[in-house]
């Protein structure tokens, strides 16, 4: 039984010896900075069932824990929070009970099987900043969800057909000169990704040419020649033209190659591709049991549609009159390829941005009508876009942040500041190149991963890389100085005696934090957030910070106290490493 469950059944008891009367949930919060204590009670939400003044049944309750459970040695109350101070032996017990701190607060995983899907990139154009945030956050929750003790599949699913792939491919046809990376020079998916744009030039011209001949705008944007190429491109490549298809194999082999690349210098994998190319096809025979089941209908143009009304939505189309997929028959396709995968997976999460709401709201809502038990366990893992000072990125006009250049960038700023700090000059320059990437990565990773998944992000480069503050380099900073004092100290003697000393209370506050770890991995992944990881660090960063700059480790006062400071400081050390590594962020020896 953990202390917090401890606490509340002593509360309850307390309310029923007292009062006589029945308590059914005990409410806890941290207890403020600017007061004595170590975990308070919430006494406000008691008066439902015990009248009387708070600060009265506080002291009445404080008074009764003080007496019944032997950790609790002291308590003040204000207004009507219970604040209980802890005794220094609870958390030297905890301290000196954890057998294992570069594991702390992980879990094995189990049975319990979980699917993250997130990149779910289109092959007509390279990664960018936005698909950096989505990568970054799927591959952070996938590692802290693995933490909490499931078994989790990383996967994703590859957008390699359809209009807007058309687009890259007719545009590369009629103005490509048979153009290749290796003839460019170029990567496959940047090489792609010119030529997406290169059509929108196009297509923007041959729209205003005919809204100057004096036809209607909105029919102009249906009518553009080039747009009608790209559409007929389309059927051909669903009829299996063998032309289209060996053009279509071939582009998106340069992109895979483009994107493994940029994968692979991000830091994230995945265990498992898929292919819309390959699951729309699943999805369309789905769609045709649907039919016949009266799950779908068709309507008198042949187009096949799931009305939703009744649920407060609206009619979804499902499936063209031409018979051809949309986004809603891959996804309904895939998501049944990947249960007959991993029969054990009891959910998925999908790492989509948050203008994708409505789709994942109707997506999992249909597959609940085809009868299928596990689409109550599917989750949209929303998250806000992220916005530069200059404004929303577009692909389609090529005004994205690339997220190659992104990484060359953050790691040349890492390289100046480390520079310009000068505790590197013995490194190697493999050593440099190496630390530049880490800091760059680092500062990138964390500054995206720190705001709520929710929230839009206006990324600040220039922020993001400072070694003050709620940064990413901040931390490995700090990780960095705690391996510099472990290199230093000689092999711990008297720790066995820890138990006997007095904790100073800057130590203390370090305990409390480190305590919290396993609780915020749960958390975390409870709430798919590795915000709370990131936020949890930066918190036990500035403890930690605080306890050495007010309590001397090497000049303490006698070897027990030595030998407990610096095996705290390879605790905090340890747990740092293993929370950067739930978001993906490596941690430097030095700096």
């Amino acid at each position: 039984m953990t202390l917090q469950e401890t606490l509340s059944q002593k509360v309850k008891e307390a309310i029923s010896d007292l009062y006589q009367a029945t308590l059914e949930t005990v409410e806890f919060q941290a207890t403020r900075k600017d007061f004595e204590g170590d975990i308070t009670v919430v006494v406000f939400p008691m008066l439902r069932v015990v009248k009387g003044n708070p600060v009265a049944i506080g002291e009445a309750i404080g008074a009764y824990l003080v007496k019944h459970v032997t950790p609790v040695i002291n308590f003040n109350v204000v207004k009507g929070f219970l604040n209980i101070v802890l005794s220094d032996g609870y958390y030297l017990d905890f301290f000196g009970t954890t057998n294992n701190w570069n594991t702390f607060g992980t879990l094995p995983s189990g049975n319990d099987a979980m699917m993250v899907e997130y990149a779910s990139p289109n092959t007509n154009k390279p990664l960018h900043l936005g698909h950096v945030r989505n990568v970054l956050l799927g591959y952070s929750v996938a590692q802290i969800v693995k933490a909490s003790g499931k078994k989790v599949y990383k996967t994703q699913i590859i957008n390699d057909r359809g209009i807007h792939i058309c687009k890259s491919m007719l545009a590369w046809q009629r103005y490509g000169g048979g153009e290749t990376p290796e003839s460019s020079g170029k990567k496959g998916d940047k090489l792609v990704g010119d030529y997406y744009v290169r059509f929108d030039v196009v297509y923007k011209k041959e729209v205003a040419d005919l809204v100057a001949q004096g036809v209607p705008e909105e029919n102009a944007k249906k009518e553009a020649p080039i747009l009608m190429q790209a559409h007929e491109m389309l059927l051909k490549w669903e009829a299996g033209d063998q032309d289209v298809v060996t053009l279509w194999e071939t582009m998106n082999g340069w992109v895979y190659q483009g994107f493994d690349k940029t994968y692979a210098d991000i830091g994230v994998d995945f265990d498992k591709n898929y292919y819309e190319s390959n699951t729309y096809l699943l999805g369309k025979e789905f769609i045709a049991e649907g039919l016949a089941a009266g799950v779908f209908v068709k309507d008198p143009d042949g187009s096949l549609w799931c009305d939703l009304t009744d649920e407060g939505l609206d009619r979804k189309i499902v499936l063209r009159a031409d018979g051809t997929a949309v986004y809603m028959t891959q996804d309904i396709g895939t998501a049944i390829q990947r249960v007959k995968d991993y029969p054990d997976i009891s959910g998925m999460i999908y790492t989509v941005g948050n203008e994708q709401d409505y789709h994942f709201q109707v997506l999992f809502l249909i597959l609940k009508k085809l009868g299928f038990e596990w689409a109550k366990n599917l989750f949209h893992l929303s998250y806000g876009m992220v916005d530069l000072p200059g404004g929303k990125m577009k692909s389609r006009e090529g005004t994205v942040v690339d997220a190659d250049d992104l990484i060359k960038d953050m790691t040349a700023t890492a390289c100046s500041i480390s520079e310009a700090l000068g505790k590197i000059d013995d490194f190697t320059k493999q050593e440099k190149e190496t630390l530049y990437k880490t800091i760059g990565l680092g500062a990138l990773k964390y500054y995206i991963l720190k705001v709520d998944p929710k929230k839009r992000i206006l990324f600040n480069p220039e922020e993001s890389v400072d070694f003050q503050g709620n940064t990413g380099p901040f931390i490995q900073y700090t990780y960095a100085r705690i391996q510099s004092i472990l290199r230093k100290a000689e092999t711990p003697k008297g720790a066995s005696n820890s138990h006997i000393l007095v904790l100073h209370p800057k130590e203390k506050e370090v305990l409390k934090t480190l305590q919290l770890f396993p609780e915020t991995i749960q958390l975390a992944a409870l709430n798919y957030s590795p915000a709370l990881i990131a936020n949890y660090t930066y918190d036990l960063v500035k403890e930690f910070n605080s306890f050495y700059q007010n309590v001397p480790i090497f000049a303490a006062e006698n070897p027990a106290e030595k030998a407990f400071r610096i095996a705290l400081c390879s605790a905090v050390g340890a747990v740092i490493k293993t929370a950067f590594s739930l978001l993906g962020i490596q941690v430097p020896a030095r700096m």
